[in-house]
């Protein structure tokens, strides 16, 4: 093995190696997502040197150098103040989805009027529409990081890969019963994932276009679904209650996570792929081990529906959003609520972390989006301006941009 290059991940903190085995280019990852501006540089180094063979002693000062990057950017987690930039009429019937591609220089839209578009977030400018489903683009997404496929899942039972620069369609998958409603690509961008109300969700060749597999198992809609970071596994939430982990290689079910007494509202995995958390209509968030499949905590506290959850990037903190109005956020490890977070006037239908972990964003019915401070609760910034329900909110890699998207058919973008 002989080490080649080292590339710097911000967000979670980590280092890529990449290196030379058998004649070719491999990557592995070390992940140092309990990084602090305090941690002592020495001590991180000489743990880094015991478990990794690669970094000799020759290299653990350009280690040294790469955590010191990283604890910089860990000191600049900026108060930044969000500014209302622009608004797009971004189509003719409302919008269903937004997405950024990872450097947030581009960021696409789903919508009724059947059409997926791709937009210049600077200029605020339209690059493409992708034309061509005869229905309702549901689910949307960019292959991140790489950001050079989009996939759109429609009701018209199609998922499309387009190509992000012209805009040429590569495939059209056939083969589900009905309505796509939640797509994913692998982290490697091989394969492409969707989930549908036809109770399956189906795995898919980014290269050839083909069918590999198909997830049947649920007794009704998949109605969300998330790859872990490796790309060997993939959770699907699903309406009849459950959850399930499915092992990719070999296309089958590992475990069903039964306790929810609701519909599944969102399942997710967390960065170091040990936890999936799942959102559900029964008021309740589970906390799920992703090797045995056991409930390892009940998140509880709200008194109405659970429509959202999410890990911050480390997978040390889970954010919910409900119907009830409030959103919260929890211990991954001690399962405890830390904050509740009040102040929207209507239900919260999508909270994220920003990339750094220190804010929450959430968008609510009450027309808002808003921003708080994790540690205090505290209600930072609200982003008004949109006069129908927010249904989507998210930020750009580096944290410094925010994309809003409401039912009054508009997206705003915020600097």
């Amino acid at each position: 093995m002989r080490l080649k290059r080292f590339l710097l991940r911000y967000y979670p903190p980590g280092i890529i190696l990449e290196y030379e085995r058998g004649g070719y280019l491999r990557t592995k990852s070390i992940d140092l997502l309990d990084l602090t501006p305090e941690t002592n540089l020495d001590e991180l180094v000489s743990e880094i040197r015991q478990t990794e063979p690669l970094i000799t002693e020759s290299r653990a000062e350009k280690v040294k150098e790469l955590v010191l990057r990283l604890q910089q950017k860990q000191g600049q987690q900026g108060h930044h103040r969000f500014c209302f930039c622009k608004e797009l009429k971004a189509h003719i019937l409302p919008l269903t989805n937004v997405a950024f591609d990872k450097s947030g220089s581009r960021f696409i839209t789903g919508s009724y009027d059947r059409t997926c578009r791709i937009w210049d977030t600077a200029s605020g400018t339209e690059l493409r529409t992708l034309e061509g489903h005869r229905n309702v683009v549901y689910a949307i997404a960019f292959n991140n990081p790489y950001g050079d496929k989009i996939a759109t899942g429609s009701f018209d039972k199609t998922c499309k890969l387009w190509c992000a620069e012209t805009g040429k369609c590569f495939h059209t998958f056939h083969g589900h019963r009905a309505e796509i409603v939640c797509l994913a690509f692998n982290p490697q961008s091989t394969l492409v994932a969707t989930g549908s109300m036809d109770a399956t969700a189906k795995l898919w060749d980014v290269e050839s276009g083909e069918e590999v597999a198909t997830l049947s198992g649920h007794t009704a809609e998949v109605l969300s679904l998330c790859f872990n970071t490796a790309g060997n596994h993939l959770v699907t939430g699903s309406f009849d209650y459950t959850v399930a982990i499915w092992d990719v290689a070999s296309k089958r079910r590992v475990h069903t996570l039964i306790g929810h007494m609701g519909e599944i509202s969102n399942v997710q995995f967390n960065w170091d792929c040990s936890l999936i958390v799942s959102g559900s209509v029964d008021k309740t968030c589970k906390l799920w081990e992703a090797v045995s499949g056991k409930c390892v905590a009940t998140l509880a506290g709200h008194t109405e529906e659970v429509l959202d959850v999410s890990f911050d990037l480390s997978g040390q903190l889970i954010a919910t959003a409900s119907a009830d109005g409030t959103a919260r956020v929890f211990s991954a490890t001690t399962h405890e609520c830390l904050v509740t977070l009040k102040g929207h006037d209507g239900e919260i239908s999508k909270i994220c972390f920003s990339p750094q972990g220190s804010r929450v964003l959430t968008a609510s019915s009450d027309k808002t989006a808003r921003l708080w401070d994790v540690q205090s609760g505290a209600c930072l910034q609200i982003l008004e301006g949109h006069t129908d329900e927010i249904f989507s909110c998210v930020f750009n890699y580096e944290g410094d941009a925010i994309i809003t998207g409401s039912k009054d058919n508009t997206c705003r973008i915020w600097y």
